[in-house]
């Protein structure tokens, strides 16, 4: 489908048939909403919108005022400030907060038992972290990898080495720095608790995923326990989903335990959409509107 037609469409799809949730009455919730870009991943992928139209798709298609970027579908743009000022612009005429950049920097592993690997990915994050404060996002989310063979304590020290560097990097431009549970030892809330405690930063923080459980190839995390162990340092919160069933409901977790937990955190910023399921077009059942539908209903309930 070319973009024109895509925009044009499926927002007369989503704005005609199906009133937008933020149209209608609700009760106010503990937490703000953002959309994670990874939700249109396909859509971006297929050339349907693009980086650039993000800020406007997820206020006029869904409603929702805040975003969170991914670095993959601008990451020949990290340091073109002229583009970095256009989509901060149009972010700002449009009234929409940018929030942060997830960065998926995997070549460049951030607990590399090698020192120079460690310097070599701080460096690399160290753009994105210059790019984001551009922007005007308050943080970016990392991922821990590159220990593979190692304890989790060795793994732990090396990590919060390259967290540490990262955190007094972003510390003059006011930045967070997230850490995901993003599989492997990062899903383990004891694990990344620890790293917490070890990196003992202002500015490093947990970025709580729904949906990241695994530890091992036929293992995962209890996800309830997870979500507990890592709201404490949260500064940010991703509800992940998959797949609804005919009642709106989450099929793989309970959002009311789940959401309950993020309330008696006293947690009150932004809780990302980030739907994982298929979204091949914007439309009035896709899988970012009925998150929402759900975070409201949930969110309103508890608040």
């Amino acid at each position: 489908m070319q973009r024109r037609k895509f925009l044009s469409t499926t927002a007369q799809a989503s704005l005609g048939a199906w009133a937008l949730p933020s149209l209608l009455k609700s009760s106010p919730l503990f937490f703000k909403m953002s959309l994670a870009e990874w939700s249109l991943r396909q859509p971006i992928r297929k050339g349907a919108i693009t980086n650039l139209d993000f800020p406007r798709v997820a206020k006029e298609f869904y409603g929702i005022d805040a975003v969170e970027y991914v670095n993959q579908f601008f990451i020949d743009k990290v340091k073109d400030q002229v583009y970095l000022k256009e989509l901060k612009q149009r972010a700002d005429d449009l009234g929409v907060t940018n929030v942060l950049i997830m960065l998926d920097l995997w070549e460049y592993p951030t607990a590399s038992p090698a020192e120079s690997e460690r310097i070599k990915s701080a460096e690399k994050h160290y753009e994105w972290i210059d790019a984001a404060h551009t922007l005007g996002c308050h943080g970016v989310r990392i991922n821990a990898n590159g220990y593979e063979g190692k304890s989790p304590e060795e793994a732990a020290d090396l990590f919060v080495d390259t967290l540490v560097r990262l955190a007094d990097y972003g510390k003059a431009a006011d930045m967070n720095i997230m850490v995901e549970n993003h599989g492997n030892y990062s899903s383990n809330g004891k694990w990344l608790a620890m790293v917490m405690e070890k990196a003992n930063r202002d500015n490093v923080g947990t970025l709580p995923d729904f949906g990241n459980t695994k530890i091992a190839k036929n293992e995962d995390y209890d996800r309830y326990q997870l979500v507990k162990e890592l709201m404490p340092y949260a500064k940010g919160v991703s509800a992940k989903t998959v797949e609804f069933n005919s009642r709106g409901k989450e099929v793989n977790m309970d959002y009311e335990q789940l959401m309950a937990i993020v309330k008696e955190a006293d947690f009150t910023g932004y809780v990302g959409i980030e739907f994982g399921g298929k979204l091949e077009e914007i439309n009035k059942n896709d899988g970012v509107m009925l998150t929402k539908k759900l975070l409201q209903k949930v969110g309103g309930q508890l608040s």
